[in-house]
């Protein structure tokens, strides 16, 4: 039921139960409430007290079970998943703390594979190795699975907790790592042909990126566990006659077979997904920062039902997640069809 009405565009437990009670007795049946329906303190008690990562494992599982299978996969197709960070604004522990969440992102299909909730007195790096676990509980294994993340994530333990998995890693790098970073700006860059490049016009402004790769897999490298590859990407922007240029730096612990300039490119705005069309629609479709959930693992439970409803939208061909919500709330009878309905596993 819960499930059903974030897909409806319930976006608290209050309105869970109000999609609940607006719905006719022939709906109420179909979700098995046939001798009436709970009231609002009993439907937040259950929810409130789930264990929010076993239940995202449960409803990725049973997402990808519902994921068409393409009859043809791309030659050099590969699983990329996106990692980031979100915290929850209008959330509190017991505490007064806020909530922050580490997810990540099936970009090739659009379901959350796993979340955890960061302790509140840490930060994202030690989540990482528990997001892993949790990805693989729903994949059986990560063989072969490409993780992109940001620059807190470059770290050499995480490095080799992916690369034990007989995956790999793509991270971006900053100043939180000083000497690799002068390392990467110090390579002959100058020298290295442009791999790949594309460009991109749209509101007003025009975009080019170009994408320089070099191997570093030798000894005496950078210094980096595992990397196979140093990454340049360069964007310059020109908005209103005016241009603007930035210049990132990146490791990739596949070799340059695996991993062509191409590829990088598309890889790497790939990790934009997870924040474009995930993050975003949380806030702006299911107004996430002003849902002051402050009880139990109440905070994690509903981000959990509206990756699975975003998840949903995804898979079933929506582009505009805002429309379709709208669209399963006036066709409630559809949607509980949909949901409840056994299908055959596709994935």
């Amino acid at each position: 039921m819960a499930v059903c009405a974030v897909m409806a565009g319930a976006s608290s437990f209050a309105a869970i139960t109000d999609w609940l009670h607006d719905l006719d007795e022939r709906a109420q049946d179909r979700l098995g409430f046939t001798a009436g329906v709970p009231v609002g303190s009993t439907v937040w008690r259950l929810l409130t007290r789930l264990d929010d990562t076993l239940l995202g494992t449960v409803l990725a599982g049973w997402l990808r079970t519902r994921t068409p299978v393409a009859v043809t996969a791309p030659r050099r197709y590969r699983t990329v998943i996106a990692i980031d960070g979100k915290t929850l604004r209008g959330a509190r522990t017991g505490n007064g703390r806020q909530v922050h969440l580490l997810s990540a992102l099936d970009t090739t299909t659009g379901i959350v594979l796993a979340q955890v909730t960061v302790d509140t007195k840490s930060n994202e790096i030690p989540a990482f190795a528990p997001l892993l676990d949790a990805v693989e509980t729903v994949l059986g294994t990560l063989a072969g699975v490409l993780f992109i993340a940001d620059a807190l994530h470059t770290q050499t333990g995480h490095a080799d907790e992916v690369t034990a998995r007989r995956a790999h890693l793509l991270v971006q790098v900053k100043a939180n790592q000083p000497t690799l970073f002068k390392q990467l700006k110090r390579l002959p860059w100058a020298q290295i042909p442009v791999g790949d490049r594309t460009r991109d016009r749209g509101h007003g402004r025009r975009e080019t990126r170009t994408v320089k790769a070099v191997t570093v897999a030798t000894p005496g490298g950078i210094a980096f566990p595992h990397a196979q590859q140093a990454v340049r990407i360069t964007r310059t922007r020109i908005v209103a006659r005016k241009t603007s240029r930035e210049t990132a730096y990146l490791t990739v612990s596949l070799p340059a077979g695996q991993a062509l300039p191409r590829d990088l490119q598309t890889w790497i705005r790939r990790h934009w997904h997870i924040e474009n069309r995930l993050h975003h629609i949380r806030d702006v479709t299911f107004r996430e920062d002003l849902h002051q959930a402050r009880t139990g693992n109440g905070p994690a439970v509903i981000a959990t039902l509206r990756n699975t409803a975003i998840g949903w939208h995804r898979i079933t061909g929506a582009t505009n997640i805002a429309r379709a919500t709208r669209q399963a709330n006036r066709r409630s009878h559809d949607l509980i069809n949909a949901v409840t309905s056994s299908y055959p596993r596709t994935q």
